[in-house]
């Protein structure tokens, strides 16, 4: 069953890195938005596939079957826009163009391709492929030693701690790789599935669940550098600080338990369709407020026109792309899937 809330949340998340990149690049309220702040929603997308992952996945047998199925579904979900965009940006490059990304060479290509290493928004998508990966082993535990998947977790988080997120970057033969993005990422990847894990079993009492912790959301800009009461390194240090990973978990703990999944606010059509369109958007939307910045006009001009032109281009791609190759990749998945399973009854 589809958690409609969640759709608006995932659509908030995009707008997030879609405002925050157009302070920086602009310097509307002189910059006070930005600062690095697009990584809440980021933190957002993270703990979503986690969450997601978790409560589709984990409560289904593990054979080669679901697995094939399983990596189909994320392949077409996340991959072919993806490689769209990082062929696209190589090629626009190498003419002398960086309309959208900078990939300068095949060695770049390359890391980007096996998701090693990401230019600018793209950094975010090989720690979400590599966490698929990762995923395969919770849900190897998850049938009878699910246990053992927090434990797991616990170990993984103290060794991130007392290691203070080790810096593994570089290059080999000049391909570029950055495995330090995939680890400060990994919190937000295990919170979300924690989350997924009790979706079903945690029972909330009826007075805690109120439409007024959506107001919970309002503590993501708090946590904005230019306007966090906070005076700790915490809300620069971002990625790296448990006590921002704790404010993030408790707005989407509040999001996915405590607000009732019919309020109007997050339950909506305009959510729906941000949700849709988010990952498009999010790919897109730099490059778009880039070339507006060019024009002489006023920023509030600037920002309506950067989000028309931005949603403009996330819906066509993903009316045009995204949507029917994802579906054509899940129903070859699920037509495979079914195939087997009626000769496996025969």
């Amino acid at each position: 069953m589809e958690i409609r809330k969640l759709n608006t949340l995932r659509g908030i998340a995009a707008l997030i890195v879609f405002v925050t990149h157009f302070s920086d690049i602009t310097q509307w309220l002189d910059g006070a938005l930005g600062g690095g702040a697009g990584a809440y929603g980021v933190m957002l997308f993270f703990m979503l596939s986690g969450f997601l992952m978790s409560h589709l996945y984990l409560a289904q047998e593990l054979n080669g079957r679901s697995i094939k199925y399983y990596v189909l579904a994320r392949v077409g979900r996340v991959v072919p826009l993806y490689l769209l965009v990082v062929l696209t940006s190589y090629l626009l490059t190498l003419s002398g163009s960086d309309w959208l990304y900078h990939i300068p060479d095949s060695e770049a290509l390359l890391g980007h391709v096996l998701f090693l290493y990401g230019d600018s928004v793209l950094w975010s998508i090989p720690p979400e492929v590599q966490f698929y990966c990762l995923f395969i082993l919770f849900w190897l535990l998850a049938k009878n030693r699910r246990g053992y998947i927090y434990l797991l977790i616990v170990i993984v988080m103290l060794a991130l701690f007392f290691t203070n997120f080790p810096r593994i970057y570089g290059d080999l033969n000049g391909v570029p790789y950055n495995q330090f993005n995939v680890l400060r990422s990994l919190p937000y990847f295990f919170v979300g599935v924690v989350f997924g894990l009790h979706y079903k079993t945690l029972v909330i009492p009826d007075y805690l669940r109120k439409h007024g912790f959506v107001a919970a959301l309002c503590l993501i800009p708090l946590m904005y550098p230019e306007l966090s009461p906070v005076t700790s390194d915490a809300k620069n240090r971002m990625w790296l600080s448990y006590e921002v990973l704790l404010v993030m978990s408790t707005v989407f703990f509040c999001v996915v338990f405590l607000v009732p999944d019919n309020n109007l606010l997050l339950a909506n059509t305009v959510g729906d369709f941000f949700g849709k369109i988010s990952y498009s958007l999010y790919l897109l939307h730099m490059p778009v407020i880039l070339q507006v910045n060019r024009f002489e006009l006023a920023v509030e001009l600037k920002l309506i026109l950067s989000l028309i032109l931005s949603v403009v281009c996330a819906y066509l791609s993903f009316i045009c792309f995204e949507k029917p190759l994802a579906r054509l990749i899940r129903d070859r998945a699920h037509a495979q899937h079914s195939a087997t399973m009626a000769i496996s009854d025969r």
